[in-house]
């Protein structure tokens, strides 16, 4: 690229005002960077057998590192939702932090997930289709599984792009706020409900239960994701929820309860419950204009009396 057709750098600003990158809020958004990245380490790692009956074929080996990239992008969904609640709690918002958190969001949230699918669900649908003007008579057909796959990896890459650019345009706007909601499907919330539903898939797969179907499905979801992250179908983003407020020792033991199921019962609730958890914030986009007003300040918020 010529110096010419090179953007200078930005100025600061006249009037002395610094940019403020703070630690804690940034240390969270770096770590949800980390964990989309060491994910694409894994997820380039395996390499499918085209050559089974119900689609591709992975050795114990590449089961695991699918497993690992999963957690992975399941613990980067963890970190995204820590840096905002620990900016707002501490007072540390800055546009720094919003344009490192969307960098990272396409990358753990965007790239992996769609490097995942093409790679590992979309990889080959046994869809074939004889060309005789590019095979001779008994040659190989040409797989048109390869190329859905790649199609629809890429659309929800584009969209999950699209829905941050909109994000970020909207929070630069004058008096912008902060907003409760959001508008489209959160793109944390695809890549942690395509990622849990993946690990559905595995869990099928080491019980030796049929799985042709769901990666049918994981295909039509991965499509409908993208048009809803860049839709405007309202969701809660929970900023409000406030863990301080009412009836706090009964959600100290809920806490518990829930903590002590997950240590013990993990192998059953991440492939099980996870899915239904994102499949349920998915459905309530639709539901949640026909509550009544007070119904859904109830779901979403949690108002302090005192």
């Amino acid at each position: 690229m010529s110096d010419e057709t090179q953007q200078p750098e930005p100025s600061p600003p006249a009037n002395g005002e610094r940019l403020h990158i703070y630690f804690l809020p940034n240390l969270m958004t770096a770590g949800n960077l980390l964990c989309g990245f060491l994910a694409l380490t894994f997820i380039v790692q395996v390499v499918p057998d085209p050559t089974g009956s119900e689609g591709p074929v992975f050795s114990a080996t590449d089961i695991e590192k699918i497993k690992n990239a999963l957690w992975l992008i399941l613990g980067a969904f963890v970190f995204d939702g820590l840096d905002g609640r620990i900016a707002r709690l501490v007072g540390k918002e800055s546009p720094f932090g919003l344009q490192f958190d969307s960098l990272a969001d396409i990358i753990s949230f965007g790239v992996a997930p769609a490097f995942l699918m093409q790679r590992v669900i979309l990889h080959d649908f046994n869809v074939e289709i004889e060309r005789p003007d590019a095979h001779p008579p008994g040659g190989e057909p040409m797989a048109l599984g390869q190329a859905l796959g790649l199609v629809v990896a890429s659309v929800y890459l584009l969209c999950g792009a699209l829905r941050l650019a909109r994000y970020n345009c909207l929070s630069a706007m004058p008096n912008s706020g902060h907003s409760t909601e959001f508008l489209g499907f959160p793109i944390p919330a695809s890549a942690a409900m395509v990622a849990s539903l993946t690990m559905f898939l595995v869990w099928l797969e080491e019980k030796n239960l049929p799985t042709s179907s769901w990666r049918w499905v994981l295909l039509a979801l991965l499509v409908f994701l993208s048009v809803m992250m860049v839709s405007e179908v309202k969701y809660p983003s929970f900023k409000k929820l406030d863990f301080r407020s009412r009836r706090p020792f009964t959600k100290f033991v809920a806490a518990v309860v829930v903590v002590a199921c997950f240590v013990f019962l993990w192998k059953y609730l991440v492939p099980i419950v996870l899915p239904l958890i994102f499949t349920s914030y998915l459905v309530y986009g639709f539901v949640r204009p026909r509550l009544s007003r007070k119904l859904r300040r109830e779901i979403e918020e949690d108002f302090d009396d005192e």
